[in-house]
């Protein structure tokens, strides 16, 4: 663990909509180290990619969004920059990985074009020079003909090939801070564990901080070295990786280990399944968010809201964190049961 990176402290993100204000991300904090790989789990809907698409302020132009809090980088604060220097630090000092490969590429320019771009503002370098250190990560993502595909648009690569070519850019100026949503989505399981290692390595040699964003919690437990869990719009359970495999805390975190299918489970039952599904964010509930769908809620856990508070060493939000975990809580509903 090296020197503080990015420290968020009490994000919150609005959207004004036709329902009214609604609040995305709400109180978060969080702080990655140099050298560090964070993973961020949790359902689609929990405000993940949001959380961080903040970081980059990337809703400055959406006259409907806000925020409130503070996100130093470097120990500087991003909300007191103007926006040349954000500029000068998208793609430079943070990078991104896009969750939509499609969407990031301008339809009528070629995809080595678009990363020599990058390469020149950030970099300085000619546009020569741009163009090999395109093909160059291009061909470390494991594209074949990288010459070639280089001078292809984006319609004329498949969906796995644009979101190597997306990786690329993203590494190609040697950002301090990676931010990686759902990098591997689109990708066989080969091309998957190629580009996990080369971000592992890039993650080593340049002592760079990454935040990977993904539902893969295989993923998160051969890559990272900390995990948050998040649920609608908030952190549940923050912990070391080793911790939260050994022993989750969270019914939301218990819920989502024991959804992984095992190669040696009994293939006469069903598959588990966390009940319910998210809410929606214009209809938040009262109490604790996760209430309507855990097998341990109370009447205190669907009125009055739990803190993020330490807990044996990691940071968990739950009334009954303590009952739960020392095997102490009778629930008689055995299919809703999440065994200990």
């Amino acid at each position: 663990m090296g020197n503080p990176l990015l420290e968020i402290n009490n994000l919150k993100t609005h959207f004004q909509t036709q329902d009214g204000k609604i609040t995305v991300v709400d109180g978060l904090s969080l702080k990655v180290t140099q050298g560090e790989i964070l993973g961020v789990v949790g359902e689609s809907g929990c405000g993940k990619s949001v959380t961080f698409q903040s970081v980059l302020r990337l809703f400055d132009n959406d006259r409907n969004a806000s925020h409130e809090g503070k996100i130093n980088f470097k120990g500087n604060n991003l909300f007191d920059l103007k926006e040349n220097q954000m500029q000068s630090i998208r793609g430079k000092e943070i990078s991104m990985i896009f969750q939509d490969p499609l969407s990031s590429f301008n339809p009528v320019h070629t995809i080595g074009r678009q990363i020599s771009e990058v390469i020149m503002l950030h970099k300085k370098q000619s546009k020569t020079e741009a163009h090999k250190k395109s093909i160059e990560m291009l061909r470390l993502t494991g594209i074949p003909s990288p010459e070639k595909r280089a001078n292809q648009y984006p319609h004329q690569l498949s969906g796995g090939m644009l979101q190597r070519a997306m990786i690329a850019m993203a590494l190609s100026c040697d950002a301090d801070l990676l931010i990686a949503d759902e990098p591997t989505t689109a990708l066989d399981v080969t091309i998957q564990l190629q580009l996990l290692n080369l971000i592992q390595r890039l993650n080593s040699e340049l002592d760079m901080g990454i935040i990977l964003i993904t539902h893969d919690l295989g993923v998160i437990a051969e890559m990272c070295s900390r995990v948050v869990v998040m649920y609608l719009g908030q952190i549940v359970e923050e912990s070391s990786t080793d911790l939260l495999f050994e022993k989750p805390l969270h019914p939301y975190t218990k819920g989502l280990m024991k959804s992984i299918p095992l190669l040696d489970g009994d293939r006469t039952k069903k598959l588990y399944t966390i009940k319910g599904t998210v809410p929606s964010m214009n209809n938040v509930p009262n109490g604790c968010r996760f209430a309507s769908r855990c097998p341990y809620a109370t009447e205190l856990c669907h009125k009055q809201e739990p803190q993020l508070e330490m807990y044996k060493g990691r940071k968990v939000r739950c009334w009954h964190v303590d009952s739960i975990n020392n095997e102490n809580w009778n629930y008689e509903k055995e299919e809703d049961k999440i065994e200990l």
